[in-house]
C-alpha cells in the first residue's frame, strides 16, 4: 500500500516544478525584503515631526506590508507561554518534551501546581500549519486542563533514513500518545486528526485496550465528507489521486535535510486556504496598510496576531498526504465503513466506554455541518449519557477553535463536558 501512495518512480515534472517555484519566489524576494527592512530601519530613525508626515507614513506602510508578503513563514514560532493561571494564582508553564519521534513531538505544558486537572491531549492538525496555530486554544485551555500537544515536525527536515509516514502512522502515534498517557487521558483532535483518532480509539476498544481515553472531542472534523460537502469536499472528488500525485506532492531539493522526501509542500497548502476567501484575505491586508498609514494600533495588532499563525506553514508526508485525500476526502471510508488500518477493518461501534464530543462551526467553509457529528452516527453503542453535540453559530472553521466565540462560548461546552465525562466515569 505505501507504494501505492509513495511511487519509487520518479514524480512527474508538474510536481518538482511546483517546490521549484517556490523556492524560485523564496530567493527572488529576498531583495524586496531586504530593501523593506532597510525602509522600516531608516523610518525608525526619522525624529517624530518627519515620521507623522503622510508620505512618510505611506513609505512605512509599503515597507511593513512588502516585509510580511515575502517573509520565509516557514519557520516554527514557539508557544511562549511562560505564565498562566490557576484557581486566581498565576503560576509558571514550561514546554516539556514527553516523547521525541522521527515526525512529531509530544510537548507537555508543565505548569507549577498541585492541583489536579483533567489531562488533555490536544491533537493538533498536520494540515500544512504548524501546532502552533492552536496557540490560541491552548491558552485558553491552560488554567483548567493538564495540556499537551502533538507539536508535527516539518516533513521537509525529516531525513529520508527515517522511513515514510502514512496515516496507519499517524494512527500508531496516536495510540502510543494514548497510552503513555493513561486511561484518565482527554482527547480533543482540532480538524484533520479527528479521522485518525477516532480509528485509533476505535482499534483500541476492539483490543479492549485498559487504556482507552476516558473522553474523545472531534472538532470540526472530517468524518463523513458527504454531509454538506464544501469546495474542498468537491474538488477532492472531482480530481483522481494520479492528479494529487503528479501536480500537488513534490521531492524537497537540496540543501534540505529531507531532501529527496516527496512532500506536499505547506505553500502549496497556505495557497489553497487563501483561494476559499480570496476577497477577504486581501482586504485584510488593504485594511492592514491603511491602518499601518493611520496608525491604528489596534487594528495592526488584530492583523498580525491572526496571520503570524495563519502564514506560518509546514511540508506535509506525501504518503500520508494521498492516503488522506484518498480515504478521508474521495471515499469517506470512516463512515462507510471501509476503512481499514493495515488490513484490519476498523469498527467506530465497538466504542462503548469512551465520551463522546462533536463540535461544529456554523459556517464552517471547510468541514461542512453535519460532517463531525456524523461520529455519533459511527459510534453507535457509546451510552447516550456519553454523547454530546456542540455547534458554535456565527463562526468559520478557524472560529471553531480561536477567537472570542471558542473562549466564552465553545469552550465552556466543552470543559462542561470533560467534567461530567469524569464525574461518570468515577461514579
Amino acid at each position: 500500500e505505501r507504494l501505492a501512495y509513495g511511487r519509487r518512480s520518479p514524480p512527474g515534472a508538474g510536481a518538482n516544478v511546483l517546490y521549484q517555484w517556490f523556492e524560485g519566489y523564496r530567493i527572488a524576494s529576498t531583495g524586496p525584503r531586504v530593501a523593506a527592512l532597510l525602509a522600516g530601519q531608516l523610518y525608525g530613525a526619522l525624529p517624530p515631526a518627519l515620521a507623522a508626515l503622510p508620505a512618510s507614513r505611506l513609505v512605512y506602510a509599503a515597507s511593513e506590508l512588502t516585509e510580511r508578503l515575502t517573509r520565509e513563514w516557514d519557520t516554527h514560532r514557539g508557544y511562549d507561554f511562560d505564565r498562566t493561571s490557576v484557581d486566581g494564582e498565576t503560576v509558571v508553564v514550561r514546554e516539556v518534551v514527553v516523547r521525541s519521534d522521527p515526525f512529531c513531538e509530544l510537548l507537555h505544558f508543565e505548569r507549577d501546581t498541585d492541583r489536579r486537572q483533567p489531562r488533555l491531549l490536544v491533537v493538533a492538525p498536520m494540515s500544512g500549519h504548524w501546532a502552533t496555530l492552536l496557540r490560541g486554544t491552548v491558552e485558553a485551555l491552560l488554567p483548567e486542563h493538564d495540556v499537551y500537544i502533538t507539536d508535527w515536525r516539518n516533513a521537509r527536515d525529516v531525513p529520508l533514513s527515517e522511513g515514510p509516514f502514512d496515516l496507519d502512522d499517524y494512527i500508531d502515534y496516536m495510540r502510543d500518545y494514548m497510552r503513555l498517557l493513561g486511561p484518565d487521558l482527554h482527547v480533543l483532535a482540532v480538524c484533520q486528526p479527528g479521522v485518525p483518532v477516532l480509528a485509533a480509539v476505535s482499534l483500541m476498544a476492539q483490543d479492549d485496550d485498559p487504556l482507552q481515553p476516558l473522553s474523545m472531542t472531534l472538532m470540526a472534523a472530517p468524518i463523513d465528507g458527504r454531509q454538506n460537502p464544501t469546495v474542498v469536499n468537491r474538488f477532492a472528488a472531482c480530481q483522481p489521486l494520479e492528479w494529487f500525485d503528479e501536480l500537488v506532492v513534490a521531492t524537497v531539493p537540496a540543501p534540505y535535510a529531507g531532501a529527496g522526501r516527496r512532500v506536499h509542500p505547506g505553500k502549496g497548502q497556505l495557497a489553497a486556504f487563501v483561494s476559499l476567501n480570496v476577497r477577504r484575505h486581501t482586504q485584510a491586508h488593504v485594511d492592514f496598510f491603511w491602518s499601518l498609514v493611520a496608525g491604528d494600533r489596534a487594528t495592526e495588532e488584530r492583523h498580525r496576531s491572526f496571520y503570524d499563525e495563519y502564514m506560518t506553514i509546514m511540508d506535509l508526508p506525501g504518503e500520508y498526504f494521498l492516503q488522506t485525500v484518498d480515504r478521508v476526502f474521495q471515499r469517506s471510508a470512516l463512515a462507510t465503513g471501509e476503512f481499514e488500518y493495515r488490513g484490519r477493518l476498523v469498527e467506530p461501534s465497538a466504542v462503548r466506554r469512551v465520551a463522546l464530543m462533536t463540535i461544529e462551526g456554523e459556517r464552517d467553509e471547510i468541514t461542512g455541518r453535519g460532517q463531525t457529528e456524523a461520529a455519533h452516527d459511527l459510534c453507535t453503542n457509546v451510552p447516550e449519557p456519553l454523547r454530546r453535540h456542540h455547534t458554535q453559530f456565527d463562526v468559520g472553521h478557524y472560529g471553531v477553535f480561536s477567537g472570542r466565540y471558542w473562549r466564552e462560548e465553545t469552550m465552556p461546552a466543552f470543559r462542561k463536558f470533560v467534567r461530567d465525562a469524569e464525574a461518570l466515569a468515577h461514579a
